[in-house]
């Protein structure tokens, strides 16, 4: 014996929202996939049936018909921000970074790796602690390469 079926009753105005974002130019196929899935619901088709037309098990689709009834059409078409990870570095401290590789390196040093940058970083109190993954990406988003050229700041010498 399957599951009884879901039946969603859409708002006459969030109708229009679906039409008119589903006729409207570039759209998340996230998005579009689920307002059609929801148009299919409130049409009476049963879970496994949409299923069989859109690329969503028939859970997701009940998932989907729930959280229309439990928060709207909003809800249910586009997903909560994801917190992500925090930014390792402030903007003073990539700057503090950036300026002190576009200096001369070390005494006794011929140019910059990204090891010493993130050592001396932290001896210069640049900085708490820092990897040398977060050196790495940060250098690289601003196009430096310390670890081949002599000094960074100058350009080559003639």
């Amino acid at each position: 014996m399957g599951r009884p079926p879901l039946s969603v009753n859409i708002a006459p105005k969030d109708q229009k929202e679906l039409a008119k974002l589903l006729s409207s130019g570039v759209q998340q196929v996230r998005v579009v996939l689920r307002a059609l899935a929801l148009l299919q619901l409130a049409k009476g088709a049963s879970s496994p049936q949409i299923a069989n037309l859109l690329p969503f098990t028939s859970q997701a689709i009940r998932n989907i018909g729930r959280r229309y009834q439990q928060g709207g059409l909003e809800r249910t078409l586009y997903e909560r921000q994801r917190p992500g990870a925090a930014e390792v570095l402030d903007q003073s401290q990539k700057q503090g970074l950036i300026a002190m590789v576009c200096s001369s390196p070390p005494e006794g040093r011929a140019r910059w790796t990204v090891r010493l940058v993130a050592e001396e970083a932290v001896k210069r109190k640049l900085v708490p602690r820092v990897g040398r993954e977060t050196v790495r990406i940060l250098l690289l988003s601003h196009d430096l390469k310390p670890w081949r050229e002599k000094n960074v700041g100058s350009g080559r010498p003639e």
